[in-house]
């Protein structure tokens, strides 16, 4: 019997970027990020087994709940600049978002770009009813993308030993005005 497992990875569009799915091809790139201890100073740094592996969960997370992690390119140069999640951790069951662009594209706005992609298209798209965004305290340019995409504080934890913030946004109900006849 032959059996195979289809997922569809929703292609999201921004000015400046495209949100895809991870490619085979962009694996060297992931994995210098992982181990470069600047890059991945609030990450979990890694060798490039453990990037492999890395590599491959975030991208299988697709296939387990339909959601997941996306390689991000700018449009006008083809160049993969980071990558970026809406994802469900096993143990939680409120959609978190994750961001990280590649050093060389540092401070070029692809972080909030991308991030408020996935937001939008976890909170008006897939209808989740909130998100969450887990953030190591010194990491200053994460909590500005943040507090740009309006999450706000909600309590510290700890993810792989290291303590974080948890910082979430809620879906707004939009709600019409009630109308009454004259």
């Amino acid at each position: 019997m032959h059996s195979e497992f289809i997922t569809c990875v929703p292609y999201l569009h921004t000015e400046r970027l495209t949100l895809r799915e991870y490619r085979r091809a962009d694996f060297d790139v992931f994995a210098a990020h992982l181990a470069d201890p600047v890059s991945a100073a609030h990450l979990v740094q890694s060798d490039r087994q453990g990037a492999w592996r890395i590599f491959c969960y975030q991208a299988g997370l697709w296939l387990i709940h339909g959601a997941g992690w996306w390689a991000v390119e700018e449009q006008a140069t083809g160049q993969l600049v980071g990558c970026v999640g809406a994802f469900f951790r096993e143990e939680f069951p409120v959609m978190e978002l994750g961001w990280n662009t590649y050093r060389p594209f540092w401070g070029q706005g692809f972080a909030n770009e991308a991030a408020a992609a996935a937001l939008h298209h976890a909170l008006e798209i897939r209808r989740e009813p909130a998100v969450r965004a887990l953030i190591a305290p010194g990491n200053e340019s994460s909590l500005r993308v943040a507090g740009r995409l309006g999450l706000t504080y909600e309590a510290d934890t700890e993810v792989y030993g290291k303590a974080v913030g948890i910082y979430q946004r809620s879906r707004s109900v939009d709600r019409q005005p009630v109308r009454t006849q004259d």
